[in-house]
């Protein structure tokens, strides 16, 4: 059995998700794949069914009722992981913004000793490829405003691509984890890095999505600028609670 599981969250990526699996399916490296997806309408999942008959024993498949925000989809996909004998989980989103060839990198960073390693796009200056400069910015000041609120030393704490030991998340309460959209990613390395656990990025090159359409809105943003906050208060004043 593949020590490794990447988890992929899916909400109408019918034009990437074929390509993304046998991409995955391609490398040296066996990995397993857990697709969880929020009953699209595009017929993604179906996609995947036919796609299992081909891959049976390495493609999995979670199709959850509604959509219901990234963070939950893999709140599920880690409980999924944790049910079997995964040692390592990997985030990986479906549009290849994230290069499936850079989960071996990943991967071995945890072998190297990191407990999570981030995929990070401010490691080694700005490596984003087709945002405009409004979104770098955005994003950039971001992982900024998210360090200096936190004291977390990552670059990239928005970061979405990710590799988890398993004793991370066996130590994190899952059900305890607030954020559902993009700052969820910021709460989950938050939780590990008050848990001790070692964070080491790896530097990769993140290509904006060619098919499908970004799930950004302004919620989102709004999750991340203020729910940082109220999570770094809930941490101080709430600390026995928060962990």
């Amino acid at each position: 059995m593949a020590d490794g599981l990447v988890i992929i969250p899916t909400f109408n990526e019918i034009e990437n998700i074929e390509a993304i699996i046998k991409t995955v399916f391609d490398l040296k490296k066996d990995f397993h794949v857990l697709v969880v997806d929020d009953n699209s309408p595009d017929g993604t999942a179906e996609n995947v069914r036919k796609l299992q008959d081909q891959f049976s024993d390495r493609l999995f498949l979670e199709v959850r009722k509604e959509k219901s925000g990234l963070g939950t989809a893999y709140i599920h996909g880690f409980k999924w992981a944790l049910q079997r004998d995964y040692e390592y989980i990997f985030e990986m989103d479906a549009d290849f913004s994230h290069r499936p060839a850079d989960l071996s990198r990943l991967h071995r960073a945890c072998l190297n000793g990191a407990d999570v390693a981030v995929g990070s796009r401010y490691k080694k200056g700005v490596n984003v490829v087709n945002w405009p400069l409004f979104r770098i910015l955005l994003s950039y000041g971001a992982s900024f405003y998210v360090k200096i609120i936190t004291g977390m030393r990552v670059h990239d704490p928005t970061a979405g691509f990710i590799c988890y030991n398993r004793k991370v998340l066996e130590a994190i309460n899952l059900d305890a984890v607030r954020f559902i959209g993009y700052a969820f990613q910021i709460e989950m390395k938050y939780r590990a890095h008050l848990k001790g656990f070692r964070i080491d990025e790896v530097s990769i090159i993140f290509t904006d999505r060619i098919n499908g359409k970004s799930k950004m809105n302004s919620a989102i943003i709004r999750e991340a600028i203020f729910g940082v906050i109220a999570m770094k208060f809930r941490s101080i004043f709430f600390k026995k609670s928060f962990l």
